[in-house]
């Protein structure tokens, strides 16, 4: 039986919450669909490898790959596309701020579209913990930049839970190049929206721990990334290169 959908898991220096995330996802989704789990394991300091490794023993579901020092979900999660090979592929953080429950809602709803992505910020959705009102401004204004740039249309390109059909991924994988960090996402779903797939975006039960709080230099950095982007996108690509040629000289 060819597998039906599976999950990357992006672990950096995950080791004391991954062995939770896996249980949780192994339990609920035994039963409900043919699937399995990618953990890429990125540019860990701790034991991670190890703990995964022998959950994997284990359980055939499990895989996992170490890509080596390169601390980034997005190239985690860039990997995973390359080597998943499901009818359906998608993504969750290892922290459990979506449930299995949550994720499979993804599954459900997948229907005629391309991609269905989560989202904590349309009616319906639910947050356990309220965020800091620094964090709410940064993202609300991030996302109003987002559209602003790029017409998604999207109310969270930041939720991390994503779902895609094969073809949709491994159509746009060529043209991911590498761009991580803050602007992983919306690379990924401006690279869905300009190859004229369909998204779906539903409403998601999030919860992420609390005390997060968001610095200064995340926050410009954030808004950087959207800016190098759209200027990627634009006559004025030019100018990133520039700047990447005279970075590295220096």
């Amino acid at each position: 039986m060819s597998t039906k959908l599976s999950i990357i898991i992006p672990a950096y220096n995950e080791e004391k919450r991954i062995t939770q995330t896996l249980k949780e996802f192994l339990s609920y989704l035994k039963g409900k669909i043919n699937f399995e789990i990618l953990v890429v394991v990125n540019g860990c300091t701790d034991n991670t490898v190890g703990v995964v490794s022998q959950i994997a023993k284990k359980n055939k579901e499990i895989k996992y790959v170490d890509i080596g020092k390169v601390a980034s979900k997005g190239a985690a999660v860039i990997e995973g596309f390359k080597i998943a090979d499901a009818e359906l592929i998608g993504f969750v953080d290892a922290d459990l701020a979506t449930g299995p429950d949550a994720f499979y809602d993804l599954v459900k709803n997948i229907e005629d579209y391309d991609g269905v992505i989560a989202s904590r910020w349309i009616k319906g959705a639910k947050m356990e913990h309220k965020q800091p009102i620094t964090r709410i401004i940064a993202g609300r204004t991030f996302n109003l930049m987002v559209n602003l740039f790029f017409n998604l249309k999207v109310k969270d390109t930041q939720c991390g839970a994503k779902l895609f059909k094969k073809n949709a991924i491994k159509t746009i994988l060529p043209s991911m190049g590498k761009t991580t960090g803050w602007a992983f996402d919306v690379n990924l779903l401006y690279a869905i929206k300009r190859n004229g797939f369909k998204i779906q975006e539903i409403p998601t039960e999030w919860n992420e721990p609390g005390g997060s709080h968001l610095k200064l230099k995340t926050i410009f950095e954030m808004f950087l990334s959207i800016v190098r982007l759209r200027l990627i996108y634009s006559p004025f690509k030019f100018i990133v290169t520039l700047y990447n040629k005279v970075k590295n000289v220096i």
